[in-house]
């Protein structure tokens, strides 16, 4: 039992910790405060060294598995695939604005599936800036495509475990597969989001350019600050047939399905992951005759910092008794059917990740879940339900995700403004029955997959 000064120092690590991440003054790294904040709750005596070692098996993992995949994003921008991917799609589009936008949010999602939902928002955002500058369209007439673009990035993290940092160290929490967890929430989910599609469709109807220019070319240097660009090496604007781009993209997908294959048989995904994308740098030592010393350099580390960090101070919560305040609360409601546990944990991640971030938000959730003595069924979707509040609830203001952030700040790089009043006016509209229709889905489904419950 933790005394009354590790309460206070825990709590209040808590508050300052989320008040730095969302403000980040001067620009300041979310690793620093979740960093200061995690040696102020072990200090205290809240977190004790073996849970540092718990929490460092189950977090090593999940951002090893990011990180992994970051580098082949930024593998496929030297071959100049994402803006290969934005040509297409503008093609595809036949100078049709309304056929635009479903390719967007089309191709936002696949981003998110083959990659993560932070790298989405780093690869679509730039390219989509640049596409519908290049196609003359007025600012008024890029929010359609940029705000339900991003809303489509983040929320794609859902249908499968391994988009999302977050979800990865839940699943380890829970201990469920990726196997299972795609199983039971690939259906949910992705009707879930072609409702939101749906709806931003009809939110956004009078703003979408009825008719777009049919033939254009992107520059093959458009991004000078780029988060992925290498722009000291002239070699990656080389143009490739489309058979090439068509080769690497069956590549990432086989090292997609690896991943699910690698789950299913107890193999340690992060292992899959690393091996994937050391082959893809292999391949571009090939072909560009680039060294992968750069990405050493490029590879966001504070990642793993910044999950770690986060998770010490979640730890420290449940150490001094939050999570049993909402076990006391929930477990009744929660243990009586699974439409209801679907409803109530979703609904509660959903407001916890709207106010507090959906890092800390998820974890909170998950370790008061694993207290809650549920069967593993129940279990297991309010775990799932607890996901579509995090990635999906979480939507409702831009403070939600780190993704909405980092979105915000690209779109003010290259000075494109969509305000908060903006964003809430359609938010406010389609997440909320998003949510629910996702949740009620994913309760009728599991019910379908498991009838004898």
């Amino acid at each position: 039992m933790v005394n009354s000064a590790a309460v206070s120092i825990t709590l209040i690590s808590f508050a300052f910790t989320l008040l730095l991440i969302l403000w980040r003054p001067r620009g300041l790294n979310e690793a620093v405060p979740a960093t200061a904040g995690a040696v102020l709750v072990i200090l205290s005596g809240a977190v004790s060294v073996q849970d540092l070692v718990q929490i460092s098996t189950t977090v090593s993992g999940a951002a090893i598995t990011i990180m992994a995949t970051i580098v082949m994003a930024i593998v496929l921008e030297s071959f100049g695939f994402f803006i290969w991917a934005a040509e297409g799609l503008a093609i595809r589009a036949r100078g049709s604005g309304i056929r635009l936008f479903w390719y967007v949010n089309l191709l936002c999602f696949l981003m998110t599936l083959f990659f993560n939902n932070d790298g989405s928002i780093l690869i679509t955002t730039p390219i989509l800036l640049i596409m519908l500058q290049h196609l003359g369209l007025k600012n008024r007439q890029k929010i359609p495509y940029l705000l339900s673009g991003a809303l489509v990035a983040t929320a794609s993290s859902a249908p499968i475990g391994v988009s999302n940092i977050v979800n990865l160290i839940a699943l380890r929490i829970v201990h469920m597969d990726l196997y299972m967890h795609t199983l039971m929430m690939f259906v949910p989910a992705s009707l879930g989001l072609l409702f939101l599609v749906t709806l931003m469709f009809l939110c956004f109807y009078r703003q979408l350019p009825k008719k777009i220019p049919m033939n254009f070319t992107i520059p093959r240097h458009p991004i000078s600050s780029h988060p992925l660009r290498h722009s000291s090496d002239e070699r990656s604007g080389r143009k490739y047939s489309n058979r090439f781009m068509f080769n690497i993209l069956l590549f990432v997908f086989a090292v997609r399905i690896s991943l699910f294959a690698g789950s299913y048989f107890q193999i340690p995904i992060e292992w899959i992951a690393v091996a994937g994308s050391l082959l893809l740098l292999a391949w571009r030592w090939i072909h560009l005759k680039v060294s992968p010393k750069d990405v050493l350099v490029k590879i966001p580390w504070h990642i793993l910092i910044f999950a770690f960090g986060m998770y010490v101070i979640i730890y420290g919560l449940n150490n001094i008794g939050l999570t049993r305040l909402l076990v006391h609360v929930f477990q009744p409601l929660v243990a009586g059917d699974l439409l209801n546990a679907s409803l109530l944990m979703g609904g509660l991640i959903s407001l916890l990740s709207t106010l507090f971030n959906n890092h800390p938000a998820l974890m909170v959730g998950t370790l008061t879940l694993t207290q809650m003595n549920l069967d593993p069924l129940t279990l297991k979707i309010a775990y799932l339900a607890s996901v579509i509040g995090s990635d999906l609830g979480s939507l409702l203001l831009p403070i939600g995700t780190l993704a909405s952030l980092l979105w915000l700040h690209i779109l003010k790089q290259y000075k494109v403004k969509i305000s908060w009043k903006e964003y809430v006016k359609v938010t406010f509209i389609v997440i909320p029955p998003t949510v629910v229709f996702t949740l009620v889905c994913l309760a009728f489904w599991v019910s379908w997959l498991y009838p004898s419950h």
